[in-house]
């Protein structure tokens, strides 16, 4: 087969139809990339001395050097929309646009939740009252569709990242313990904070696809709904309160983009998969392999008509804890599972964690490339 470009090659696959190789990914995504204490053994390795940008401050992930990504020959670039700015509080710790607090614990690589400002007893007036973002903020659109035009231009499939549905944001303002209660015994207070966030997650949503005005390949949205077991409510209470608002969510995403939609969901998601492909997810992201119900085969078999898949290399064991040899025989199992016919992107299980060794990141994106699968000798 002929060598194709970066970008035709990540169309082909989300087209169901063979690439010259499996396309590969590093930080297309805030939920692909890799944690600074990780990049900084990255940059070294490169010999790269940028300053870090992060894309997410909460799990510190960065935007990929270029350079780097150009050596592990990745086929996608992320365009990651700027927000209004968070208020610092003391030397680690903010408040972002939602009103959510965090702190950066001593000795820790993430930011931990501190305040959920619409926890305890509330009522629909307070959540009507509360001071949510403004979708409309003019530093959402800045720099969208030239970003977007500079990666086609240079070869490369682009992945905009939007914002999440309401799950991520509603857990966080109510706190994690009322929002499952509420979920439980509080149904009309769900509804209405779901509700109100999802609106401010559709505005956001609009004026970002509406800046890019069709330039992007690859909508990236997310909402965790899985465990290591299952999901985290019963099948039927997500039916019942969340699917038709992400129906809603995923409807939009649609109506104003040709792109693929791309699903970042953790954990064990196999009970709603045919809901997600009822609701128009083209893509599924992490494939967390060692959750419950979520194996390769068994997904590809019943879904690889519908979905792909991106992901899949496990973060849990091979990667911080297995050799360069286990590394490279999971690439190869992942390929040969979910590669046939295309519908597959190679990445990591979520974000590059600070304990995988920097000779296991290299081999997992130097193997993908050089690897030949079966399917296609």
């Amino acid at each position: 087969m002929a060598q194709m470009t970066h970008r035709q090659r990540v169309l082909a696959t989300l087209a169901h139809q063979q690439p010259d190789r499996v396309p590969i990914d590093l930080g297309a995504t805030r939920d692909s990339s890799i944690v600074v204490e990780g990049y900084e053994r990255l940059k070294a390795h490169f010999g790269v001395q940028e300053e870090n940008r992060l894309t997410s401050r909460m799990m510190r992930i960065v935007d990929v050097n270029e350079a780097i990504l150009q050596a592990l020959d990745v086929d996608l670039r992320g365009i990651f929309p700027s927000a209004p700015p968070d208020t610092l509080i003391g030397e680690n710790g903010y408040r972002d646009e939602w009103g959510i607090e965090r702190i950066r614990p001593a000795g820790s690589h993430y930011y931990d939740l501190v305040s959920s400002p619409l926890s305890g007893e509330i009522t629909v007036q307070d959540i009507a009252r509360y001071p949510w973002p403004e979708p409309d903020a003019p530093i959402r659109r800045r720099g969208l569709k030239e970003r977007a035009k500079a990666i086609h231009a240079a070869g490369y499939a682009s992945v905009l990242n939007v914002q999440s549905a309401f799950v991520h944001s509603t857990q966080y303002l109510r706190g994690f313990e009322d929002w499952f209660i509420d979920l439980a015994a509080n149904k009309r207070i769900a509804a209405a904070l779901f509700d109100a966030a999802v609106e401010v997650s559709l505005g956001i949503c609009r004026n970002l696809l509406e800046a890019v005005d069709g330039e992007v390949d690859v909508i990236m949205a997310s909402d965790d709904l899985g465990v290591q077991q299952g999901l985290m409510m019963r099948p039927e209470v997500y039916r019942e309160l969340l699917k038709p608002r992400h129906a809603r969510y995923f409807q939009l995403l649609h109506d104003l983009s040709p792109a693929k939609v791309f699903f970042h969901t953790c954990g064990s998601v196999a009970a709603i998969l045919d809901d997600l492909v009822d609701m128009g997810v083209d893509i599924l992201h992490p494939v967390q392999v060692t959750a419950a119900g979520m194996d390769p085969r068994a997904l590809k078999a019943r879904y690889g008509n519908h979905l792909s898949f991106w992901g899949a290399i496990d973060t849990q064991y091979v990667l911080p804890y297995g050799s360069v040899a286990d590394v490279k025989a999971e690439v190869e199992r992942r390929i040969e599972e979910l590669g046939a016919g295309g519908g597959y992107i190679v990445g990591a299980v979520h974000n590059l964690q600070p304990d995988v060794p920097l000779e296991n990141v290299l081999a997992m994106y130097q193997h993908a490339v050089a690897y030949r699968p079966s399917f296609a000798r």
